[in-house]
Order: structure tokens, then sequence, then C-alpha cells
């Protein structure tokens, strides 16, 4: 099974080829507030050089959020305009989720909790707690992060802290068991295995009613940075 993935969720716009569940190819660019002029450019890319064209499709699975508010609207639009060309089904995975599968699959140490941290501006964050099996303890929720706000996780196991919002929090969480992980990044190849473990068990979307999980409503005083992904 051919899928597509698509995550635009941060600053990072990428897109990720995958077969049964292993990535093919990813393309990602890192520049930022161009989200809207490169995401069907990247989408061409990896099909031509991949060899493969647009019918040979047969899902889309897309970052749905959190993340940026314009992020998240692009690529939820590109995933849905090609799933309803094609009739193909449209997968969601949460980006804290995908984030979380990133991050274990790059640890093998002992079990432990799994906490994404997208930047939600000032000390907030997007967050959610998994397990070393990605099972979700705690489900995504935004998250204003103060000094001993987490000690209930941190007081009995090592916590795992990643993504674009873990660095600001981490002189607030001075504790032997926070674990500070820099290169677990938002990427569409983190979303191949999820996308098809969704795929063959059915749990796909309904194409006219999908849309993102901003977790909170869009607000006017967002950075103009945000405004223009």
């Amino acid at each position: 099974m051919l899928i597509l993935g698509i995550d635009t969720s941060t600053h990072i716009c990428s897109v990720a080829l995958a077969m049964r569940g292993t990535t093919l190819d990813c393309i990602e660019n890192a520049a930022g507030q161009a989200h809207a002029s490169l995401i069907t450019v990247q989408i061409q890319e990896i099909l031509h050089r991949n060899h493969y064209n647009m019918q040979q499709l047969q899902a889309v699975a897309v970052s749905q959020g959190p993340g940026s508010y314009t992020g998240l609207r692009i690529g939820v639009s590109a995933a849905k305009g090609i799933c309803y060309a094609l009739n193909i089904p449209l997968i969601a995975v949460s980006t804290l989720e995908a984030l979380s599968w990133k991050a274990i699959n790059n640890n093998i140490n002992e079990p432990a909790l799994y906490m994404p941290m997208l930047d939600a501006m000032r000390m907030e964050v997007y967050t959610a707690v998994y397990t070393s099996t990605l099972q979700c303890i705690e489900k995504p929720h935004a998250l204003i992060v103060t000094p001993g706000s987490l000690d209930k996780y941190l007081n009995e196991q090592p916590c795992y802290y990643f993504g674009t919002g873990a660095a600001k929090c981490r002189p607030l969480l001075q504790h032997p068991n926070a674990i500070f992980m820099a290169d677990v990044e938002c990427s569409a190849a983190n979303l191949s295995e999820p996308a098809f473990e969704r795929l063959t068990t059915g749990k796909t979307e309904d194409v006219a009613y999908f849309f993102p999980d901003y977790i909170k409503k869009f607000s006017l005083n967002k950075s103009k940075t945000e405004l223009v992904y």
C-alpha cells in the first residue's frame, strides 16, 4: 500500500512516501513561512523521483494537529484535495503521537514516559503523555508549564521531552528524571507506520467533514510568523 504523508504542523514543510509502513523517501524544507507554495511542488517531486504517479497512491496521511494554525490548514487542505480527487482514504495522525513515535524509535533505554511539546507561545505548549508502547495516558492539551507542574510524572520514572516547545521549558523542569531529546522533529516520515496501522484497521476519516485538531481556538494575537506559514 503506497501512502503519501504530509506534515505542515510546524516550520518544517514535509512530504513522505511509504510502502506498508516503511518510509521510502522524504522531502523536508525547514525555511518556514512558505508552506503554501512548497507543498504541491514537494508532492510532485517525491512522486517523480521515486517513479510513481498520483494515480498510484492508495491513501494520504496527514498530521492533524496541534501545531501552526495556518500550516495545519495548508496540509489538511492538500491532503483532502488529493483524497477527494482520487477517491482514496484520508488518514489522520496526531502531531504529538507521530512525534512520540519518532522519539520512542530513537530511544532504546528502559521504559519511560514520552511528552512531546509543541510551542504554543510564551510558556504554553501543546503536549500529551505516552508510554514507551505509544499508549496515550494523557490526551493532547494545552499546558502552561510552571515549576513542579509535571512532577507527578517526573517523581515516578524517567520522562523524555522533545519538540519545538521543549527547550524553553527546560529551566522549569530541573529534575533527575527529566531527559531532553534535541534531535526529534516533526516530519511526514513519522506518519508512515502509524498511518499504515490505521489504514489496515479501517481507521480513516470522512474527507468532507475532517478538520485539523487545533486544540485552542485561533487568535488574531498570534505572531506574524505564525500567520504566514
